[in-house]
């Protein structure tokens, strides 16, 4: 029971933070009433947060999944890149690199305090630059595969570990060409 509610309300919790906000002027809504694309804005606008919110439920779901350098599926196990390129490729159908490095080169840059669900937050955990990706599921908090022994989970961005280790933040960009790369992290 407790492994269902925790999705449940971490999906209501992301859904709620993830809804776009409404603060257009009534003259550019006329505008766009005109030429009819208030209702392609709106399908699209549904069409991301519908995206987004199923790739957030989707990392939730392998929570608990064991750490496996190299891995790339939940029979296998993953490593923190491949949990990322899996969780994409599955929920949104966008194939990114293999390695979070190369992962980070393939994403838009965003500020941390641009940060939605299902960006991507990379950090510095073996002294060089975007060594380590997650998924950040809202209010400061991401999911990952963390390291050997360990297992997929949710933490803070918050914690000191974290914040001294954090890297950037990343978007990925629909449109652009899903990238092949080789194996290994």
């Amino acid at each position: 029971m407790r492994l269902f509610l925790l999705p449940a309300c971490l999906l209501l919790t992301f859904a709620a933070h993830a809804a776009p906000q409404m603060d257009r002027s009534e003259e550019m809504d006329a505008a766009l009433a005109e030429k009819g694309l208030i209702g392609q804005l709106q399908h699209v606008r549904q069409s991301v947060v519908d995206r987004t919110s199923d790739l957030v439920v989707t990392a939730i779901g392998f929570l608990g999944v064991p750490y496996k350098r190299g891995g790339n599926t939940a029979d296998t196990g993953f490593d923190c890149s491949g949990f990322v390129r899996a969780m994409y490729n599955q929920t949104v159908g966008h194939l990114l690199p293999r390695r979070a490095e190369e992962q980070a080169a393939a994403t838009q840059k965003i500020d941390r305090s641009e940060l939605k669900p299902g960006d991507l937050v990379f950090f510095n955990t073996m002294r060089r630059a975007f060594s380590h990706v997650g998924i950040y599921v809202g209010e400061g908090k991401f999911i990952h595969a963390p390291r050997s022994g360990a297992e997929v989970r949710v933490e803070s961005m918050n914690g000191s570990y974290w914040q001294q280790r954090f890297n950037g933040a990343r978007r990925v960009v629909n449109g652009s060409e899903d990238v092949k790369s080789g194996t290994g992290e």
